[in-house]
Parts: C-alpha cells; sequence; structure tokens
C-alpha cells in the first residue's frame, strides 16, 4: 500500500509552472526589489539575509584562514546583505569579524549582532564589552540573551543598556527546538526587539506558537540553522534543481530554503553560515524575486522530509 503522504520525487520535481502561478503569490512577494525586513519596534528597514559566524569563522590566528573569512563578508555587503550574527561561545569568531571588518572598511555598515553567554550574570556587562571590542564596532545593533543562560538578569543589564545608548535592540535566542515553552514565557513577559530560534522546512515547530506570538508582539526573528549545519543543503543538492525554481529567481537548492524560511509567518531573517565568498552572494540573493506561497511552503517540506 503506499503512503499517503508521500511525495513521489519525480513528480514534485517534474511538476507545471501552473504548481507555482504567480497570480497565487502575494502581490508584495512579485516585487523584483531585495526584500527588507522591517524591525517593529523601530520600523528600520534591514536586508533579509544575514551572515552567521558558528564554526566557519571560528579560525583563531590563522592568515589565510582569516583572510578567506574576510573575504566571505567583502562578498556578504557587495551582494547587499548587512546583519552579521556571532557569540561568545563562537571561539575567535568574534575577533575574526571585527579584524575582517576593518580590512575590508565595512565597519560602519554593518549591522551588529552578538550575545551575552555567562551564567555569572555579574560578569554581563564585561563580557559585551569584551564583544564588542573584538568587533571593534562603536557600539552593538543587538544583543541577545544566548540560549535565555541568566535571562532574567542579563535582560535587565540590556534593557539599561538599551536605555543609555549603548546599544539599539536587545532580544533572546534559542536553538534546535529547546524550551520553547519558557521562551514563550519571555516573549510574553518582557519587552523584546528580536528573539533568534530554529526554523527552516524540517524544523517547523515555531510555526505553532513561535512565529504567530512573535507577529502579534511585533518582534523580529533571526532564524538560525537554516540549512541545519549544511546537512539540509548536502540532502538536497543529490536532487535535481526543479523547472519552477527559475521562476522565483531560484538557482540552487540553498536559495530555495532561504525563499521557504522569507515565506513564513513573521519578519525572519536567516542567517546562513557560509566559508564561501560565492555562496554569501547566494544566499543573499535569495531574497530577490517571488516567494512561496503557503501551498508550495507545504509541498516542499513534504518533499524533504520524505528524502
Amino acid at each position: 500500500m503506499s503512503n499517503p503522504g508521500h511525495i513521489d520525487r519525480r513528480r514534485f520535481l517534474a511538476g507545471s509552472a501552473a504548481a507555482l502561478s504567480f497570480a497565487s503569490l502575494p502581490l508584495a512577494a512579485q516585487s523584483a526589489s531585495p526584500l527588507m525586513r522591517t524591525i517593529p519596534s523601530s520600523g528600520e528597514a534591514v536586508p533579509a539575509v544575514g551572515l552567521g559566524s558558528w564554526i566557519t569563522f571560528n579560525v583563531g590566528n590563522e592568515p589565510v584562514m582569516r583572510a578567506s573569512s574576510a573575504g566571505v563578508m567583502d562578498a556578504f555587503f557587495d551582494a547587499g546583505g548587512r546583519m552579521i550574527d556571532s557569540s561568545p561561545m563562537y571561539g575567535s569568531s568574534q575577533d575574526v569579524i571585527g579584524a575582517g571588518l576593518e580590512k575590508i572598511g565595512r565597519t560602519g555598515d554593518v549591522f551588529s549582532a552578538d550575545k551575552v553567554w555567562t551564567g555569572d550574570t555579574g560578569e554581563g556587562p564585561a563580557q559585551i564589552e569584551q564583544s564588542r571590542e573584538y568587533w571593534r564596532v562603536p557600539r552593538f545593533d543587538l544583543v541577545q540573551v544566548h540560549n535565555l543562560v541568566g535571562w532574567e538578569a542579563h535582560l535587565d543589564t540590556l534593557a539599561a543598556m538599551k536605555d543609555d545608548g549603548r546599544l539599539r535592540y536587545i532580544g533572546i535566542t534559542t536553538s534546535h527546538g529547546r524550551r520553547h515553552d519558557l521562551f514563550e514565557k519571555v516573549m510574553r513577559s518582557r519587552t523584546l526587539d528580536f528573539i533568534q530560534v530554529t526554523y527552516n522546512p524540517v524544523d517547523r515547530e515555531v510555526e505553532d506558537r513561535i512565529l504567530p506570538l512573535a507577529r502579534e508582539r511585533g518582534i523580529a526573528v533571526i532564524v538560525n540553522r537554516p540549512f541545519r549545519r549544511g546537512d539540509l543543503t548536502r540532502r538536497l543538492e543529490r536532487e535535481p534543481i526543479p523547472e519552477w525554481a527559475a521562476e522565483l529567481g531560484a538557482d540552487t537548492w540553498a536559495q530555495i530554503v532561504l525563499k521557504y524560511i522569507l515565506s513564513g509567518p513573521a519578519e525572519t531573517i536567516p542567517i546562513p553560515a557560509t566559508t564561501r565568498p560565492e555562496h554569501a552572494r547566494e544566499n543573499v540573493g535569495a531574497a530577490s524575486g517571488p516567494l512561496l506561497d503557503a501551498a508550495m511552503r507545504d509541498r516542499i517540506s513534504a518533499f524533504i522530509r520524505n528524502l
């Protein structure tokens, strides 16, 4: 007996243009202009695809690797990107970002998103200042409480820093679907500008409560692990690109996955990490052209789950 939930790969990949007609897409999604995201708490617009740094920028003092990381950032900015995300948890990534920004002359262009990550909440301010020095920026645009560690005291610290003009936005993060109940509680009880969660066509749990609540509360959403650390795109690369992808302006499966995230029910900003400049350009390029309607998003998710 066939599985009624199974999507035949051949039929999916050979889908006609009618399966994704532009008429079914929201008018706003049909614009040729690169997609921007509005931060609800301020109205500021930022490019819809950012750049992560976990693992990829943790290269220590190796000169060739640091130069390569600067090249990735240079390509990212040239393609129209602005937000770069890091954390004290990410080894040498913060210093690599700061040195790279200085090298390519982009310190004033970056939307700097970092985190506070220490169980000793009294050490939070010193850690944030050390991170800022690594980045070589006058202040952070956004500081987030990493994985809710010490969230109550850290959010008090961040709120005071925001009030004093020492940072612009505050938020909280989680990953791998962890602690969503507590995450929702914090979203409801504290004033936040951003949250950061894991979201992609396979990990969709946040669609049930977290993303709708972000819309309700006026919170922007940064998306980590869009490619599941590359596992998702590696699996998809074994499949041919669907013919209809060209109608979306998508040349790769990575861009299809990013369009899936960008088409979701919130002001989402995915932050894929990469070691290759061409991938940085490709990722930012996913924010151009039409997005996916709800039916195609469900179809893509089901197809990927059946791989």
